[in-house]
């Protein structure tokens, strides 16, 4: 019998340096937009309307940031993540061109860092993950660590490498499209009168509303993006897991937090990066998501004056609304109902610009 199936790669099938090409290009539909719509809910003017887009300078309404991020993701579960156990983390994100339906978008990958657990049955897997469109212009750089299963506790550990990665991107590498002009931003189409001048860094704002994920919706949107994954998919494997049954797919959270964050940063124009995030905590079908966020820092785009950069870090509950704002203890231990951290920046335009 010859072996024509991909079983996905195991630990001991990364090396640092390894370069990974990953099927197939995925061609950006206007169904896919729909689709990501009607699972998020999400209500950011610039994705929702293409007159609104255009009034910007914009050719049309471009798909939102973390659908992108999403197409670009998919691409890598094959050759990453197939045996995965947790995606743990991201770091050193940047958005580029923006997508649009239409576009074709492609993923290459290079493994920067390495690191076997004690237990020696599975091991971290630090990958650089390059999506292009079909320009061969980046859509989206970023850096993402996962814990895999190894084929073999007998297996040697590798020596340990450990990227050094920032706390935040710099805002002097965020890319701002050339044609974008913020100054002749609509707030009252967009629904909310707050502008970059109107946060305060230290500021905390409830998003006050709850989606309960469904089972079937998680799903769909895993298949919509094609992650392969086995622990969001196969109940009749998953059932002697960990938990017993399939996890949601940490990107799904992230989706769902940004829908959410949309009542109290309403005119976000943009996610312009990924500085940071952690998936805290397992989520499961039935399991309500809430979400807060906090101002990190206020930033001045170099050469920019009809807009500004936010650093937001917004955290997701399950089965907890956030009017207390739940985090961590004084020993850094975050609450129970936590299940994301995300710390990333986005772009708002300035007020009398």
């Amino acid at each position: 019998m010859t072996l024509k199936t991909n079983p996905g790669n195991y630990f001991e099938d990364f090396t640092v340096g390894q370069e990974l090409v990953h099927a197939t290009p995925r061609t950006v539909t206007e169904g896919d937009v729909a689709l990501y719509t009607a699972l998020y809910g999400p209500r950011f003017a610039v994705n929702s309307s293409t007159p609104f887009a255009q009034s910007l300078g914009l050719d049309q309404a471009p798909i939102d940031s973390l659908l992108a991020f999403h197409l670009v993701f998919g691409k890598t579960v094959p050759d990453v993540s197939l045996n995965a156990i947790a995606n743990l983390g991201y770091a050193a994100g940047r958005f580029g061109e923006p997508v649009f339906p239409g576009d074709t978008l492609s993923t290459r990958s290079t493994v920067i860092g390495l690191r076997q657990n004690k237990d020696g049955r599975s091991g971290v897997v630090y990958v650089r993950s390059i999506g292009v469109n079909q320009r061969r212009e980046m859509v989206l750089d970023y850096i993402r660590w996962v814990m895999v299963r190894k084929r073999s506790q007998e297996t040697p550990a590798p020596e340990p490498v450990i990227p050094d990665l920032p706390e935040a991107v710099d805002v002097g590498d965020l890319l701002v499209p050339d044609n974008l002009h913020a100054s002749r931003y609509d707030t009252a189409l967009a629904g909310s009168p707050h502008l970059w001048e109107d946060y305060a860094k230290g500021e905390r704002i409830d998003h006050v509303d709850g989606m309960t994920i469904e089972e079937a919706e998680h799903m769909m949107a895993t298949r919509l993006y094609q992650n392969t994954a086995r622990v969001h998919f196969n109940q009749h494997v998953e059932k002697e897991g960990r938990f017993g049954r399939r996890i949601i797919y940490g990107g799904h959270i992230i989706s769902l937090a940004r829908s959410l964050s949309y009542n109290g940063l309403g005119n976000t124009v943009t996610v312009a990066a990924i500085n940071g995030g952690r998936h805290t905590a397992p989520t499961f079908a039935g399991d309500t998501v809430y979400a807060w966020s906090e101002v990190l820092d206020k930033l001045d785009l170099p050469g920019r004056t009809d807009c500004g950069a936010l650093r937001i870090r917004t955290v997701a509950t399950k089965d907890r609304s956030c009017a207390d704002f739940p985090y961590q203890d004084g020993d850094g231990k975050y609450d129970p109902s936590v299940v994301l951290d995300f710390d990333y920046t986005v772009l708002m335009p300035k007020r009398g610009a």
